[in-house]
């Protein structure tokens, strides 16, 4: 499984929740996973909102989500398939954005919690340990 999507493209129902996030609001959904692609860099809330105004002024938001595909599939070392991840996006942008989101929360990460959040649930110290200083 290491070298390949996890689940689907067209597997969306598997998580219905981020799902129906993605339908409804897909902007967030892009947040979310460009936060956790970035590492944190850019956050979520400014990619949202740059997804949105793309949707709004150019009506082809696949232009910037495309390349936070090629991301997480260079991360993960997973192949471009079913197709070119522009053509992916293009034909499929909710199915891809839910699959992207999908992926990070097999690969341990919560992308509703951000790139900090996954960081603090990683870096906490084991219980009944303390630091002395």
């Amino acid at each position: 499984m290491e070298n390949q999507w996890a689940s689907g493209l067209c597997s969306c129902m598997e998580d219905g929740k981020s799902a129906c996030l993605t339908c409804f609001c897909p902007c967030v959904t892009f947040g979310r996973i460009a936060d956790i692609a970035d590492e944190g860099r850019t956050g979520c809330g400014r990619c949202g909102i740059f997804y949105g105004l793309i949707c709004c002024v150019v009506a082809l938001p696949c232009l910037l989500s495309c390349t936070y595909r090629t991301k997480i599939r260079s991360k993960f070392g997973i192949p471009e398939s079913p197709a070119s991840d522009c053509l992916t996006h293009y034909f499929c942008e909710c199915c891809a954005l839910c699959q992207e989101y999908r992926e990070l929360k097999y690969r341990g990460l919560d992308p509703s919690i951000g790139w900090n959040g996954n960081l603090k649930d990683t870096m906490a110290a084991p219980m009944g340990q303390q630091m002395l200083g």
